[in-house]
């Protein structure tokens, strides 16, 4: 027995025209599409979930996210971490392996896949790290962490400082066909610093972190990436010179691509109200306005492929410390549709199946996942929307353990109300 969602209206490619559609989910797949117009489908021993002109997606896809488990669990486990990601509509996601311990063994990438299967409700796809403990001084095992189900390699959380490390890591990875995806950021120009170089950084006497921090080394892994022949992606991109130089490796055909996250199309740090805030603090920093708009035309032209959370969770006790003491990071999953939807598709600068390519086709496409379109005989993995009803960012009503947002109090539209992974229904309002 299969499920008819019947009156769904999905997003036509390329442009802001909705088409309403039946679709029926028949042993995990997308088994029919039919087009409304031709009136119902025969509905026989099939289950009907009644959309009702909401919007029908792909799942959305994330490729930057922090589960925090192993070692974490006061900040988010697996499993808190994968119903937060699928009330976001999120059903695919990848999460960063600077947990406690690292995942740079293939014991830890099991344990994360094994507890992803028995715990969480949404797909998990587990990074490897490019240096033992992230230490920056040995590589990983990069083909046994790929044997054991690492997608990818990366520090994140910090930048992997010598050059050497990076080119040897990109051409162990390039003989494997697997990317390099890099926390971009140079040690020596940020200790001790909480905030970016600019307007609150001045005002309230604190150090600050450049943007040439980030882009040092973005320049650095593009020749290195030239030289080596590796998929090389930077991660939550915030410089105006990053996306330039992304632009530059581009241009010369270095296979280079990159993501951006909502807080940094969003907010600058003339946003911050304060330095008692922390909910404010993530790396990279909230840059100036300048950069904001750079990210959002990289975006736009193409240089900037993907959108992605960079969900990271963190004990109220932590965020309460202040900006200076307290750890980077903001949770995104709940939010990150909403706020994208109401804030770039509702003013009529992006359309919306622009903002849906780059929060599904496109992410599966970099990473090379079989997931991200909606068509018939792929997985039926999906999220239903809701454009129409706005609602107000309540931190209290997450189900991340995280309550760690900026965005407190906005009132936002495009809300997930069911999300379906492999044909099973794994969330719904």
């Amino acid at each position: 027995m299969g499920i008819w969602i019947l009156n769904g209206n999905v997003a036509e490619s390329g442009q802001d025209r909705l088409a309403m559609k039946h679709l029926l989910v028949e042993n995990g797949k997308i088994a029919a599409i039919r087009d409304a117009s031709e009136g119902l489908p025969d509905i026989g021993s099939h289950e009907t979930i009644d959309a009702k002109g909401k919007l029908v997606s792909a799942g959305f896809i994330d490729m930057h996210v922090h589960l925090r488990e192993p070692g974490f669990e006061y900040k988010e486990t697996i499993a808190t971490g994968t119903r937060s990601a699928a009330r976001g509509g999120f059903t695919t996601i990848a999460c960063m392996p600077n947990t406690r311990p690292v995942i740079d063994t293939p014991d830890t990438v099991k344990y994360v896949l094994n507890k992803a299967e028995s715990e969480g409700i949404v797909r998990v796809l587990p990074y490897g790290c490019i240096t033992k403990n992230e230490l920056g001084r040995e590589l990983t095992d990069f083909a046994a962490l790929k044997e054991a189900g690492a997608i990818g390699f990366t520090d994140d959380g910090v930048g992997v400082q010598s050059a050497q490390m990076m080119k040897d890591a990109m051409a162990r990875a390039a003989s494997l066909g697997l990317p390099i995806v890099a926390h971009c950021e140079d040690n020596t120009l940020v200790e001790g610093a909480a905030v970016t170089e600019g307007a609150f950084a001045r005002k309230h006497g604190l150090k600050g972190i450049p943007n040439e921090s980030e882009a040092i080394h973005v320049g650095r892994d593009i020749l290195l990436a030239e030289a080596t022949g590796v998929h090389y992606h930077v991660c939550h991109v915030s410089a105006e010179q990053s996306v330039r130089l992304i632009r530059h490796g581009k241009q010369f055909g270095v296979k280079v691509t990159a993501e951006v996250c909502p807080h940094h199309l969003l907010l600058s740090d003339e946003d911050i109200p304060g330095p008692d805030d922390a909910n404010w603090k993530m790396n990279p920093p909230l840059r100036t306005p300048k950069d904001v708009e750079a990210c959002i035309a990289g975006l736009e032209d193409g240089t900037i492929d993907i959108i992605v959370t960079d969900h990271a969770p963190h004990s109220p006790e932590e965020k309460a410390r202040g900006m200076q003491m307290a750890p980077f990071g903001i949770v995104g999953f709940e939010t990150a549709f909403p706020l994208l939807y109401t804030k770039f598709v509702r003013t009529g600068r992006w359309t919306l199946s622009f903002l849906l390519e780059r929060m599904t086709s496109k992410p599966a496409e970099l990473f090379g996942l079989p997931w991200g379109r909606l068509e018939e005989g792929r997985d039926a993995d999906l999220t239903i929307v809701d454009l129409d009803t706005e609602k107000t960012v309540d931190p209290d009503a997450f189900l991340s353990k995280g309550r760690n947002t900026p965005f407190a109090g906005w009132k936002l539209y495009g809300w997930p109300v069911l999300t379906m992974v492999a044909g099973k229904v794994v969330w719904s309002e």
